[in-house]
C-alpha cells in the first residue's frame, strides 16, 4: 500500500488536483457554511464504511433540507479512487447549499499514541444535533481555546456540566466504578461511526455523565475515522494513570478486528 497521497478531487464529477479544483464562489456552503460533508478513512483504496457514512451524509443533509443526487455522488467517488489508486489516507465528501458534489483525497492528520484533553463549555445548537454541518468553527474554536491551555484537543461540556464530545471524535472512559462509559446521543452528540463499531464490541454504558465523572476516570480514550483509538493521557491537567490502559487497549483490539473483517468483505 501507498502511505503517500496525491490529494485529487472531484467537483460534480470533473477531477483535478486538489491544488487546481475550483468551485463558484457565490455558493451559500462558502458565504454561510450551509452544507453537509464526511470523512472517510481510505486502506489500501478501500473506504472504510463507505455506505455508513453515505447514509448519515444523507440524514444530516435531510436534516437540513438540503438535496443531493446520492447516485451521482457515488459515482463520482468510484472514478476519484480508481484514479487515486491503492492509497491509505482519507476521503472528504461535501455537499453544499449551491449544489456542489465534492469528494477529495488527503493524507491522513497525524495523530501520536496519547493525546491530553482540556474541557471546553459550550451550549450546543439543539437545531443541529446530530448533523455533520460545514458550520463547524465553533467546533474548531474549542480545540484552539484547549490547545491554549496547554492540550491537544478540547472535550465539549455543556453549561450544567453534562460531557458532550470533542470537537470531531467520540470519547469514551473508565469510571471510578470500572465502567466504560460514552455519552449518549439523545444528549445531542453525533451518531459517530467508530462509535457505533465499538459498542458493538465492548461492553459500554451510554449515559448523561457529568464532567467530574470524567475528571475521575482511571483511563479514557477517542474514538473517530482519522483517530481510530487514541488514548487519553491527561484530562485538564491531571495525569491518566495508564494511557493506554487495558480497557483502551481492548477497544484498539477490538476496533482493528472488525476494521479487518469489513475490509475483508469490500
Amino acid at each position: 500500500m501507498n502511505s503517500g497521497i496525491a490529494e485529487l478531487s472531484s467537483v460534480d464529477g470533473r477531477l483535478a488536483p486538489t491544488a487546481e479544483a475550483t468551485v463558484p464562489l457565490k455558493d451559500d456552503g462558502l458565504y454561510r457554511g450551509d452544507g453537509a460533508f464526511e470523512v472517510i478513512r481510505l486502506y489500501g483504496g478501500r473506504p472504510f464504511a463507505l455506505v455508513d457514512h453515505l447514509d448519515r451524509l444523507g440524514r444530516s443533509a435531510a436534516a437540513i433540507e438540503l438535496e443531493f443526487d446520492r447516485a451521482a455522488l457515488e459515482r463520482e467517488i468510484e472514478a476519484l479512487l480508481d484514479t487515486a489508486g491503492d492509497v491509505d489516507g482519507q476521503l472528504r465528501l461535501i455537499v453544499t447549499r449551491g449544489g456542489r458534489r465534492i469528494a477529495a483525497t488527503e493524507p491522513i492528520p497525524a495523530h501520536g499514541q496519547t493525546l491530553r484533553l482540556a474541557t471546553v463549555t459550550y451550549t450546543p445548537t439543539v437545531i443541529l444535533d446530530g448533523v455533520k454541518s460545514l458550520s463547524y468553527a465553533a467546533n474548531m474554536q474549542a480545540s484552539r481555546i484547549a490547545k491554549g491551555r496547554g492540550a491537544d484537543e478540547a472535550v465539549l461540556v455543556r453549561p450544567d456540566g453534562t460531557v458532550l464530545e470533542p470537537p470531531t471524535s467520540a470519547i469514551f472512559w473508565v469510571s471510578a466504578d470500572g465502567g466504560l462509559r460514552t455519552p449518549a446521543l439523545s444528549d445531542g452528540v453525533l451518531e459517530s461511526i467508530t462509535r457505533d463499531r465499538l459498542l458493538e464490541a465492548l461492553d459500554v454504558a451510554e449515559g448523561t455523565w457529568k464532567v467530574d465523572d470524567l475528571q475521575a476516570a482511571s483511563e479514557a480514550f477517542l474514538a473517530s475515522t482519522t483517530r481510530e483509538v487514541q488514548a487519553v493521557s491527561e484530562i485538564d491537567g491531571v495525569p491518566l494513570a495508564e494511557a493506554p490502559g487495558p480497557r483502551t487497549r481492548e477497544a484498539q483490539q477490538a476496533f482493528a478486528e472488525t476494521l479487518g473483517r469489513e475490509l475483508r468483505e469490500l
